[in-house]
């Protein structure tokens, strides 16, 4: 597979694409399956699942699928409601010990088998050369959700416990490793050929605090996950200020969101290092030549790196029209082109 082939650093003929959030809103047959149903009834419905993840793949030459879901399920497994009105909302967020000591490791194949299904199904579907990714979203995000009750300008809450009661916030991250890796172990078994790790939140850290708590609960679940042998690709948004550590994570792939140059990331990274990223998002609701010229750029700048898979710097825009992805993606292969 071609983008396996580049998680590996190995040689390839032509730059592999996919796109964060490519099995979404901008697509019309997803707005079409999505009027069906609600958002977390197709996550767990394995056949609508698998359905919004094949959808980008039949309409566009991408070198990968990632399975529709969302990093927050397996935190609802873990006995925390969740609900989306559309933004994820937690009605009980954590506030102290007491809380975190209330929560479950859940069972991969009994509590989240839905999602391990629709793995299975996409990966019978999927033509043979194309990679299927799995993910979860990495500790620290998913702690950042469940003490806030949601999203956040600030992030005081979480915050406020990380600086007031450090054993009580590393003990959660620790709870949430435990689950993470035994659910991307079940998903790379379930048929996935890579899995991500969504560090969304992590860049509203200070690098000290970003090295302390972060970077090692991240690290902790990617060490146990590549004894699997697929490649993990770490994505922080606002990774920048991190750099300098962040392949210490023991990733295979660093994810590159697109608020720092492509170069400029390879020389503080290394050269030896693989690179995924990191077109602006916004890119693609300009003209066509402009996508073709921002796109050609990156690929030439990931030519520095021991391997590049080309993505864009955070997910896919909901107003995105279809024929600039598709332009997008012919545009990288043009330009990879070995």
């Amino acid at each position: 597979m071609r983008f396996i082939d580049a998680c590996l650093g190995r040689p390839v003929d032509t730059t592999p694409v996919w796109v964060m959030r490519q099995a979404g809103r901008y697509l019309p047959e997803y707005r079409e399956l999505r009027a069906q149903s609600d958002f977390l009834t197709m996550c767990r419905t394995p056949e609508l699942a698998a359905e919004a993840t094949l959808q980008p793949m039949r309409r566009f030459d991408l070198d990968a699928a990632i399975i529709f879901s969302d990093i927050l399920i397996p935190v609802e497994a873990m006995g925390m409601a969740v609900e989306f009105r559309p933004a994820p909302y937690f009605p009980a967020p954590i506030t102290g010990k007491e809380d975190i000591a209330r929560l479950v490791i859940p069972h991969p194949k009994r509590d989240l088998g839905f999602v391990l299904e629709a793995l299975r199904q996409v990966r019978a579907a999927l033509d043979p050369k194309k990679a299927l990714i799995g993910f979860v979203g990495a500790p620290f995000t998913l702690a950042a959700y469940m003490v806030e009750g949601g999203g956040s300008k600030d992030f005081m809450q979480l915050k406020g416990m990380m600086h007031r009661d450090p054993a009580a916030f590393s003990d959660l991250l620790a709870k949430l490793a435990d689950t993470i890796a035994p659910y991307l172990a079940a998903q790379i078994d379930a048929g996935a050929n890579a899995v991500q790790l969504f560090d969304t939140w992590a860049g509203q850290l200070a690098p000290e605090d970003f090295a302390k708590f972060a970077l090692p609960a991240a690290r902790s679940v990617i060490e146990r996950v590549r004894r699997e042998g697929v490649p993990v690709i770490y994505f922080v948004n606002g990774a920048a200020p991190y750099l300098d550590v962040l392949r210490s994570s023991k990733a295979d792939v660093l994810g590159i969101d697109f608020r720092v140059d492509l170069s400029q990331a390879i020389e503080r990274l290394g050269r030896d290092v693989v690179v995924q990223g990191n077109l602006d998002p916004a890119v693609l609701l300009g003209p066509a030549a402009q996508i073709e010229a921002r796109a050609a750029a990156i690929v030439e700048k990931g030519k520095a790196a021991k391997g590049h898979i080309f993505n864009l710097g955070h997910g896919i825009n909901k107003d995105t029209d279809p024929q600039a992805m598709s332009v997008l993606v012919d545009a990288v292969h043009k330009a990879g082109a070995r």
